[in-house]
């Protein structure tokens, strides 16, 4: 061995290209959660955690065992077409230090996403937050709650519609999404709670997220989710135009408000 030299992983630090407006666009997003929450206003943080195999598939992390007994997974990750996969999409409180978390077993599309949100204001946020006004969601730039994303769009539109109050987004500028809060307050918990264990069925996944909690007393409830999100729905400009929607003056792409839909006289 070479002096100054030993056998090293690869590890995750770079996250790409910064975009030039990325530290401004983090700062409106601080001073716009501190905004909500001054005025005693709900903050969502939003984001679909990694897909995960149902079954006996090797699981990352360690767990206590007894020695020579280790628990034993099949040898290849090849789906099991009956088991099928896990989808987590979460909905983190930053106030109240609770989460949502909605696990699919189709696709993670738009509608699912927003299904999701609508789930976590049934089951827990309007307990909290039933005198709201407005909600604020702050989310990753692509994914199925991406800033680009039509359906994205016309699904808040019908749940700003339903909840009967605007909501306000901001995405987090490309290749950032780990600055995302719902990562650091409550996926990573979550991972570090089901650490070596095999997620060999949807009831053991949903027992495992509702009892990840943290000394600063995070709660965290979980539902199955078995709706069919079909992936390809086509948006058309009609649909588009017809969300009620503001831009910010400050990358209204990133940016903007979804007002419930003007009622027609």
């Amino acid at each position: 061995m070479a002096t100054g030299y030993s056998l090293q992983s690869n590890r995750k630090t770079k996250e790409g290209a910064d975009h030039p407006d990325r530290n401004t666009q983090f700062e409106h997003i601080a001073a716009t959660v501190q905004a909500f929450q001054e005025r005693g206003q709900p903050v969502i943080s939003v984001d679909t955690k990694k897909k995960e195999l149902i079954g006996e598939f090797r699981a990352g992390g360690r767990e206590w065992q007894p020695s020579g007994e280790p628990v034993e997974v099949l040898i290849h990750d090849f789906i099991d077409k009956d088991l099928g996969k896990a989808i987590p999409y979460g909905v983190y409180d930053l106030t109240e230090n609770q989460g949502w978390v909605s696990v699919g077993i189709d696709h993670d599309t738009a509608r699912f996403a927003t299904e999701a949100i609508r789930r976590w204001w049934r089951k827990m946020g309007v307990k909290h937050h039933g005198q709201a006004r407005e909600l604020l969601i702050t989310a990753d730039g692509g994914g199925s709650n991406g800033s680009r994303s039509r359906l994205w769009k016309v699904e808040l539109q019908d749940l700003s519609n339903a909840l009967g109050i605007p909501l306000q987004v901001c995405h987090f500028p490309p290749g950032t999404s780990k600055w995302n809060k719902i990562e650091h307050r409550m996926f990573c918990h979550i991972t570090q709670n089901w650490r070596g264990r095999p997620l060999v069925s949807h009831e053991v996944i949903l027992n495992l997220i509702a009892a990840t909690t943290t000394p600063k007393g995070l709660k965290i409830q979980a539902e199955l989710d078995k709706g069919l999100y079909p992936t390809g729905v086509k948006v058309s400009d009609e649909e588009l135009a017809a969300v009620n929607l503001k831009r910010a003056d400050f990358h209204g792409d990133w940016n903007y408000r979804i007002m419930p839909a003007r009622t027609k006289k």
